[in-house]
């Protein structure tokens, strides 16, 4: 029995899977979402024996065979050396892909929409669908922690109004993952998890229905969490032997769990099942590689690891925006897929909202919005002067190329840690704050 519980959750003990994982093979890793007629089957995500099909081994020949597959796996593995070539006519062939797209993603002519909003306008709006969100995965957690059922039709209209939210302003929901102040912190990393992988979905230009897909992806993906002794999740330290083993297996706890559940979609069991693999096949529970490691889940895989580097966590120090992406390219190719990386640093700016920097006459400042013109000179809120004293709190715009009292342009030097400057970024979260800086900026005409 678990003799450490989660603060909401009732003793249980941990269910055991049924499923037969089994080992690597040389097969090809394909998503129910992206089954076609033609297609020959050779392993299931199920024993064969639990399903109604009589041969270890078909060619799904029939749209009866091809929904009966679906609507019993989240994946299955082809072998593409008995695979048919079927030429369809229009309307025949499922539109997931259009919605989910998580085998594969157009990175290289992916050109990000314009902002329709702007931080000043959205922050409100963004702040409660933050908060909404962060409610109702509060609940699904609870569920997830007494073994119940999620409903993932109420999961889904949340991370809609955070696409919403994003698509309006991406900086406005950035600002809050990174000085919102934080409650249970599984909660708070998979809500920061969506958030970061739908502002990359619309940096990559995705349909607005597959980055609900991908948010949800992200919202749930450590629902197996829940499953797991409390005390393993806040050990400090690195785990070993038995205890890694019990950690490790909240993949298959979370994709158990969501498979059980109403209205989820398969990419979603997916990366709840996958999200710790890697590219060079180290990862668990399948030691997948590359080729068969969703594009959506290589998302998550960034997000998750760029929101662990930000954020303080028991088992290692806060980092940067820079230090973080700094380590995350030692990852390429290992761990992380090298042109998604490349577009996530793109998506959240060389200075992200929330970020401090300190300008080159020395003023410290904090990040509130990018100017996507002029990456290098976003808004700012000054905190102290060039001599490193208090001052009262003001927004700049440093792309009107805004001056210090003695005439020179304020121009971002570097990135730096707040707590070295023993500054609390998160006592500027608050939308009255930030409103009034915006009111006294209109009013000063700067």
């Amino acid at each position: 029995m678990i003799s450490t519980l989660w603060p909401f959750r009732k003793k249980k003990e941990i269910k055991k899977l049924s499923h037969n994982y089994g080992s690597v093979v040389e097969k090809t890793y394909t998503p129910v979402s992206q089954l076609v007629l033609g297609m020959y089957v050779v392993e299931l995500d199920r024993p064969w024996l639990d399903t109604p099909f009589l041969f270890q081994g078909f060619e799904i020949r029939t749209q009866s065979q091809l929904q009966a597959v679906k609507s019993l796996c989240a994946y299955v593995f082809i072998d593409t050396t008995r695979t048919r070539k079927i030429i369809f006519t229009r309307g025949i062939t499922s539109n997931s892909e259009n919605t989910s797209l998580s085998k594969v993603i157009n990175i290289e002519n992916s050109v990000p929409p314009k902002k329709l909003g702007s931080f000043e306008k959205e922050i409100v709006k963004a702040e409660q669908a933050y908060t909404d969100t962060n409610t109702l995965l509060t609940d699904v957690m609870k569920q997830a922690a007494q073994g119940k059922n999620i409903d993932g039709w109420l999961a889904k209209k949340a991370v809609s109004d955070c696409v919403n939210t994003v698509l309006q302003s991406p900086d406005a929901m950035l600002w809050l993952i990174r000085l919102k102040e934080k409650d249970e912190h599984t909660v708070t990393h998979s809500l920061n998890v969506c958030v970061l992988a739908i502002v990359l979905g619309r940096h990559l230009n995705l349909p607005e229905a597959a980055m609900v897909n991908l948010g949800l992806c992200g919202l749930l993906h450590d629902v197996g969490k829940m499953q797991i002794p409390y005390r393993l999740i806040t050990r400090q330290g690195k785990l070993e032997g038995e205890e890694l083993k019990i950690m490790q297996s909240h993949t298959k706890l979370g994709y158990e769990l969501l498979k059980s559940s109403d209205n989820i979609e398969s990419c979603v069991l997916e990366t709840a099942l996958t999200h710790h693999e890697r590219l060079d096949g180290t990862g668990y529970p399948r030691q997948l590689k590359q080729a068969s490691i969703s594009d959506f889940t290589k998302i998550i895989s960034i997000v998750n690891t760029y929101d662990s580097l930000i954020n303080n966590r028991a088992n290692q120090n806060y980092k940067t925006h820079l230090e973080a992406t700094h380590l995350m390219t030692k990852l390429v190719g290992t761990k992380l897929d090298r042109s998604l990386l490349i577009k996530f640093i793109e998506s959240l700016g060389v200075y992200p909202p929330g970020c401090v920097v300190m300008m080159t006459n020395g003023a410290i400042a904090i990040v509130v919005e990018v100017n996507d013109r002029m990456k290098l000179r976003p808004k700012v809120i000054l905190l102290r002067d060039e001599d490193n004293n208090p001052m009262p709190e003001q927004l700049i715009d440093l792309a009107q190329m805004a001056t210090d009292k003695n005439g020179n342009v304020y121009t971002i030097k570097n990135v730096v840690n707040p707590d070295d400057l023993k500054i609390n970024p998160k006592q500027y979260h608050n939308t009255n704050f930030l409103e009034s800086k915006f009111a006294l900026r209109k009013h000063s005409g700067r």
